[in-house]
């Protein structure tokens, strides 16, 4: 494993202090996002979709108590590496109109809640799907050319740290409640159907100047609050064993799809990010994040509420989300997401970092 050891004790050091200076040292020019709900800054606010956030009480920790359309009640992963880096504090939706050529050339999220690699995902309820986000980076490029000049926006794209995080939707919103896909993959052929899809999406990203990637696996489905309360009578008071073997199975493919790019595409850095096992510690081992709630989310009753039914009217909302796991029934907490970003920041990011 070759990479930097100067630059990962920044890396370490950084994540540990969660404290950037505007003008620290950047380990990346940007950072640029792919995905779903878990790296969405707002951008589902610009399209027609009910599934939204831009209001109370999500983002009541964000910087400002601004509910920017994150499904949060604070920052992103993303956020938070974007910092690590020293890069910003907080990645912008690419579809934000208000956006300046400096939010341009320091990264962008294409990323929207609700979606996920298969087209029929994004279909369930109406948001941009991947094939889309990827339409908007070729757009991006181009922009990013007439900004800095196609020299340096290459050099850009190629040092740029690229995030994918998507496939949770595929199984929450398609697989495990759309018969139809059940009756024409069993869940292993499924897993291997969206494999292959982000493959071919990493390939495309590759192919207009990513160098270094980030891609997320599936988090513990089985522990999401709306899933332990749907299947309330197979969980014996734990998370959904088999939901979660799902995603470990899906993992697994995962990295052996990331190794195989890695050994085929010419200068490509692509690193495995595990979000797994950083929410199974959380839910084992509680007192040791400081965490007193594990199996219910902040928001209302903590068992079924998001989006729209998380709103500033919802009874019985934490006042203190800092001692949940969830923020809502399938969101974590910007917490959770903290701590995620230190793991990453710590495992997975150096490796992505030049000599």
């Amino acid at each position: 494993m070759a990479f930097n050891m100067i630059a990962l004790g920044l890396a370490i050091a950084i994540a540990t202090r969660w404290c950037v200076e505007v003008d620290a040292k950047q380990l990346a020019p940007a950072v640029i996002v792919f995905g779903d709900s878990t790296v969405d800054p707002g951008n589902n606010n610009h399209i027609s979709t009910l599934i939204r956030s831009n209001f109370p009480p999500y983002g009541k920790d964000f910087p400002g108590h601004n509910p920017t359309g994150r499904f949060c009640n604070g920052r992103l992963p993303t956020d938070f590496l974007a910092e690590g880096l020293g890069i910003k504090e907080a990645v912008p939706p690419y579809l934000d109109p208000r956006l300046k050529d400096q939010d341009l050339l320091t990264g962008v999220s294409f990323a929207s809640a609700g979606t996920g690699y298969d087209n029929a995902t994004s279909r369930v309820v109406s948001v941009i799907p991947m094939w889309k986000e990827v339409e908007y980076f070729k757009e991006y490029k181009i922009k990013l050319e007439r900004i800095a000049g196609i020299e340096e926006a290459n050099n850009i794209l190629n040092k740029a740290i690229f995030v994918v995080s998507a496939g949770s939707n595929d199984f929450i919103e398609n697989y495990y409640v759309n018969p139809f896909t059940r009756s024409k993959y069993t869940v292993s052929k499924f897993q291997d159907h969206i494999i292959e899809i982000s493959s071919n999406i990493l390939q495309e990203i590759y192919s207009y100047g990513a160098r270094k990637i980030a891609v997320a696996g599936l988090p513990a489905l089985g522990c999401l609050p709306l899933e332990r309360a749907v299947k309330v009578f197979r969980t014996k008071g734990g998370c959904v064993k088999d939901l979660n073997q799902d995603a470990i199975d899906y993992n697994m493919k995962l990295q052996a799809m990331i190794d195989s790019l890695k050994s085929s595409l010419p200068d490509l850095r692509i690193v495995y990010a595990d979000v797994y096992s950083m929410l199974v510690d959380m839910e084992l081992n509680p007192a040791k994040y400081n965490i007193s709630y594990t199996s219910l989310a902040c928001c209302g009753t903590g068992s079924v509420e998001f989006g729209y039914a998380c709103n500033k009217r919802t009874p019985f909302t934490c006042s203190d989300a800092s001692k949940y796991i969830f923020w809502d029934s399938v969101h974590p907490t910007e917490k959770t997401y903290k701590y995620v970003a230190q793991d990453l920041l710590r495992n997975s990011i150096p490796e992505l970092l030049d000599p």
